[in-house]
């Protein structure tokens, strides 16, 4: 089951479909960091960072907190929208360590990070205006040639973007504006879908859609939309089960959860320091040096986007060996393994397992009649204004530039 692709061939049956970026055509480009150490797989650890860089003298502060063309400790920046953090010159910082925040890193694995502008190069501050409890952001993911993983992936979490291989997708929030307003889709299309399927057609269903039929190309996501109401709506539901699955629990929902005795649990007590990450196939185990989890699915060890395994990317990003070379406040992280990382484990093996099992129902969407983009151009839903391609006015809303100064937006 984990060798077909998810929904995805991109290939010449999907001639004339319209893409992603042309239904939802507002997005963002990833995050950039500039500097690794300003997120991590637990919030303590960012906290001990951020105590030891704030308490370091001038010279080692510089060090520490590793300058480049977009930020150096001197550099004057707004606050986050939603965030509370100083506007000061960070090389006069000396107050306590701002809350962590949860984000998306990349597809399926979650981590924290500093909220800190001061600290981000990058931090597309269009995307935290518009991320609220209403919000929902879709991850488009690199292409990949001969790639067996989804097209792209839903989260409630701010995302970051970053693609595990091939060049950078894209983020696209589903509104436009905080608390769930102006649906970030082409101009007409929720009509033309409305008249096609009926009036239950909303900016979610074209999101969950989207998640179940959307499909890998060089050119980016593509989304054959079907012309017979009976294929919508099954693809809907199934996107649907997709986004909660996906959503883990936020939103008000389930988490995902497996079958009795096929949900995973620790059979032997994961070590401290796991010295690597082992799969076998015929006990159905995954090893962390001498721990072992079980059962864990073929699909979900297999499980890959960009062509890389989720659970051996995830393993990577927590493991010691994977901070070898690490140094100044990277080398800071957790002495042994936290609690809370195996129980992420255990939930993400869930997930990637319910997930790959969904694959069958999504390559079933594939055939059928098509609402092409040459049928959205006669309908004047394309090409897209302008003015749907750039973040909307937030006018009236009031965020702090650098210094304390205000900024009427």
């Amino acid at each position: 089951m984990a060798a077909r692709a998810a929904g995805g061939r991109g290939d010449g049956q999907d001639a004339g479909a319209p893409l992603l970026d042309d239904l939802m055509p507002w997005s963002v480009r990833p995050l950039r960091t500039g500097r690794p150490w300003v997120m991590a797989p637990d919030a303590a650890t960012l906290r001990a960072r951020w105590e030891r860089l704030v308490r370091a003298p001038a010279g080692e502060r510089e060090r520490l907190f590793r300058a480049t063309r977009a930020r150096t400790p001197w550099t004057p920046v707004a606050a986050l929208p939603g965030q509370s953090t100083g506007t000061g010159r960070f090389a006069r910082e000396e107050g306590p360590c701002p809350e962590p925040v949860r984000i998306a890193h990349g597809p399926f694995d979650e981590q924290w990070l500093l909220p800190d502008h001061r600290l981000i190069d990058t931090a597309r501050p269009e995307l935290w205006r518009v991320a609220d409890g209403h919000q929902l952001f879709a991850v488009e993911h690199g292409y990949v040639p001969q790639d067996t993983g989804p097209a792209l992936s839903v989260t409630a979490l701010l995302p970051d973007g970053h693609s595990p291989a091939g060049r950078p997708g894209r983020i696209r929030p589903l509104y436009r504006r905080p608390e769930g307003h102006e649906p970030n889709l082409a101009p007409g299309l929720l009509g033309l879908l409305r008249a096609r399927h009926g009036e239950s057609v909303t900016a979610r269903s074209v999101l969950a859609w989207a998640l179940a039929a959307g499909r890998r190309s060089p050119a980016g996501c593509v989304v054959p939309l079907p012309a017979d109401s009976a294929r919508w709506s099954a693809g809907v539901e199934l996107g649907q089960e997709l986004l909660r699955l996906q959503l883990r629990g936020a939103r008000g929902g389930e988490r995902p959860r497996l079958p009795g005795g096929r949900r995973p649990y620790v059979r032997a007590a994961i070590p401290p320091v796991p010295a690597g990450l082992a799969y076998d196939p015929d006990g159905e185990t995954l090893t962390l040096g001498t721990g072992r989890i079980s059962p864990v699915p073929a699909g979900a060890w297999e499980f890959r986007v960009g062509g890389v395994r989720m659970l051996e990317l995830w393993f990577e990003r927590r493991s010691a060996a994977g901070a070898i070379d690490a140094d100044g406040l990277e080398a800071l992280r957790p002495r042994g393994w936290p609690q809370e990382w195996t129980s992420e484990l255990l939930e993400l093996i869930t997930l990637l397992a319910l997930l790959d099992g969904l694959r069958p129902r999504q390559e079933s969407l594939a055939d059928g009649p098509r609402i092409t983009a040459a049928d959205l151009r006669a309908a004047g839903v394309l090409p897209v204004p302008a003015a749907a391609r750039r973040p909307a006015s937030v006018l009236g809303h009031q965020e702090e530039g650098p210094d304390g100064q205000f900024a009427l937006l």
